[in-house]
């Protein structure tokens, strides 16, 4: 028989309040060209699923529902209480069409990413027959970004966010970009076994790649060539710098 093609669905992170934009819209709406934000990554995830998409919303959900459905044909998830990124997905759960068999996980506030990068991402995910693949990069200046802990053997052991980082730690400047792909069957199992016993007290997402180590399961990393694909936009300086940015790759 020949071998069927995997199953895609991209989960979007978007139920933030963005309290360091300093304003009352979501972030996600903060506009990057003219555009709502979660609509560029709406594009990149919809060039790489098509219709497989599931927008997990929170904060002003109603908002970020009416915006996104006016462009793109996708499913909603409610994440009820903001509790970190693992619950987030966790929320996902329950609309993720039953035949897809890997999910890439994007944030709505990492509005330069591109479908050629995710789907190389995919790639090595499925052709090294990972259980979970992170997207790192490399940034001279990595404050602020989980970072990525490799073993001697290149693996990646953990990742450790900035919050929770020891000064040794807080020096690697390889960092999570927050995009993963994941095999659906090990995602299901691992949100379960994760726990908020962190300084924000919040569900990471981050930590499944610690419930892989400890299950043996297989990690991949890939390193994103071009670091501004995932800068993420936090504050109202760093929406300035990514529209910049856009602006410039149209040039």
């Amino acid at each position: 028989m020949e071998k069927q093609p995997e199953s895609v669905v991209v989960v979007v992170l978007a139920a933030g309040k963005g309290t360091r934009m300093k304003s009352d819209k979501a972030k996600v709406l903060h506009p990057v060209c003219d555009r709502p934000m979660i609509l560029h990554v709406v594009d990149t995830a919809t060039q790489v699923a098509g219709k497989e998409i599931v927008i997990v919303v929170g904060n002003q959900s109603e908002e970020v529902k009416n915006v996104v459905s006016q462009e793109a044909e996708v499913v909603f998830a409610l994440q009820q209480e903001q509790r970190g990124t693992g619950h987030a997905v966790k929320s996902a759960l329950p609309v993720l069409p039953g035949y897809s068999t890997q999910v890439v996980i994007l944030s709505g506030d990492v509005p330069l990413i591109k479908a050629p990068t995710v789907n190389a991402l995919l790639n090595v995910h499925i052709n090294q027959k990972n259980d979970i693949t992170v997207l790192g990069v490399r940034l001279e200046n990595p404050f602020g970004y989980g970072r990525i802990i490799v073993n001697n053997a290149g693996d990646v052991a953990k990742i450790v966010e900035e919050a929770d980082a020891t000064e040794t730690q807080k020096q690697i400047t390889i960092v999570n970009s927050g995009i993963y792909c994941v095999k659906r069957q090990f995602l299901e199992i691992s949100l379960t076994q994760l726990r908020s016993d962190n300084r924000q007290n919040e569900i990471y997402l981050t930590d499944i790649v610690e419930v892989a180590k400890n299950h043996d399961k297989k990690i991949g990393l890939m390193i994103c060539k071009d670091e501004t694909e995932v800068l993420g936009v936090n504050t109202p300086q760093d929406l300035l710098n990514v529209e910049s940015l856009m602006i410039a790759a149209r040039k």
